[in-house]
């Protein structure tokens, strides 16, 4: 097994499969106006120690801001954070840099918003982002109390005290979403838009951030780790941007946008999406490995359990899937949402994104609200509510979920 392997250039050769960012031409079309509306302001970023919300921190060090607050629930990850930047070059780090391991829906969050406030610049990357999320109604709950209703806590506030640029991130999965993960993103969506005539808000819609935190390719590493067995879905493609091209891409929209613009990247179908089978075995291949295809989980974690230094090829199980909300394609905007593809290069923006009333945002919220607070709500009630809400949710169910797997 090599030892020298350089996870960047893998991701560039074999994953995205581009020798530079792809922002690189918008940023060098729009590096002044960039440079005028982000240095020596002051910057507050939401869930920054997770992999898109690190990536957008490196992306606006770039520049030369006066005020940098961190806030993450993940007090490891805000650690990493730190020793990451403080041990790398190239970054201009302000000397009033702080981190949080702080819930940006607890109280003590306003009040050190409202201590190291205002803001310039607020970038909210916490969420939840996986599908396997909803498993049953407490993790659903879960998931729409952090991607939608905290978000509308900290839009008010915010009215308090507006920034210059606002951004939020969403997902791909919120056009024609199929799973309660991408409905909560869609309607966190429409929810922002709502506010986007008092304040200038920005989302992005966009796709795989390869080997980011939790993902499936970053699990095979880990996994690597601890001489377990890898296990991939057949047949599943998708788009995928580096952690760099994630952190600026939202950046770019966050800066540069229009408030009520959601941006997206523009990949081809044919050439940029790739399937994590194909990720696999390339994988293997830079690791000086050769696959070795279980028929079976259990067939997978015994040969794993024999290898040793000395082993040239690992156990892979292979499988077709068949969890709720898997969508076997990605799409970044619908049929009906107006794109203007001229503005930049290699970015498109959705102009035309729904804008409800706040009174109508309210409503749905109240119904969420009565339902997580009855004991005999199930998830088919959920689904029932938010379909009534996103007539373009058409939930895939299956009664699998992804915790049943390796």
């Amino acid at each position: 097994m090599q030892t020298n392997f350089n996870l960047n250039q893998f991701i560039q050769t074999y994953v995205t499969q581009r020798d530079e960012s792809l922002l690189k031409s918008d940023f060098q079309k729009y590096q002044s106006e960039l440079n005028n509306r982000i240095n020596n302001k002051k910057v507050l970023v939401i869930g920054g120690a997770g992999t898109i919300g690190s990536s957008y921190i490196k992306a606006i060090l770039k520049f030369k801001i006066t005020k940098l607050v961190v806030v993450d629930i993940n007090e490891n990850g805000l650690t990493e954070l730190v020793r990451d930047l403080r041990s790398s070059t190239g970054y201009n780090i302000p000397d009033n840099f702080i981190t949080y391991p702080v819930n940006f829906g607890d109280r003590v969050f306003e009040k050190l918003f409202r201590f190291h406030g205002p803001f310039d610049i607020v970038a909210n990357f916490a969420a939840h982002k996986h599908v396997r999320s909803e498993k049953d109604i407490f993790s659903i709950e879960a998931m729409v109390e952090n991607n939608v209703l905290r978000a509308r806590k900290l839009l008010d506030l915010l009215l308090e005290f507006p920034p210059e640029h606002f951004f939020c991130v969403s997902t791909d999965k919120a056009a024609n979403p199929v799973n309660i993960m991408g409905a909560s993103k869609k309607l966190m969506e429409e929810l922002i838009m709502a506010y986007s005539d008092r304040l200038p808000i920005k989302t992005a819609r966009f796709a795989n951030v390869a080997f980011s935190n939790g993902s499936l390719p970053l699990g095979f590493l880990d996994r690597l780790n601890k001489q377990q067995p890898w296990a991939c879905p057949l047949g599943i493609r998708r788009f995928f941007v580096s952690p760099q091209e994630s952190g600026e891409l939202c950046l770019m929209a966050s800066i540069m946008g229009e408030s009520g613009d959601i941006f997206y990247p523009k990949l081809d179908e044919e050439k940029d999406m790739i399937p994590f089978d194909q990720i696999a075995i390339d994988l293997l291949n830079n690791l000086g490995l050769k696959p070795d295809i279980c028929k079976t989980e259990e067939e997978a974690r015994r040969k794993a359990l024999m290898l040793d230094e000395n082993s040239t090829t690992y156990p892979i199980y292979f499988f077709g899937s068949d969890t709720s909300g898997e969508k076997t394609f990605e799409e970044f905007y619908t049929e009906k949402e107006e794109l203007d593809t001229e503005s930049f290069i290699n970015l498109g923006v959705i102009k035309n994104s729904v804008k409800r009333d706040i009174k109508e945002i309210d409503s749905i919220f109240d119904k969420l609200n009565d339902l997580f607070e009855n004991k005999e709500v199930t998830k088919s009630k959920i689904v029932d509510i938010l379909k009534s809400y996103l007539p373009n949710f058409a939930h895939i169910e299956t009664g699998k979920g992804l915790d049943s797997k390796m």
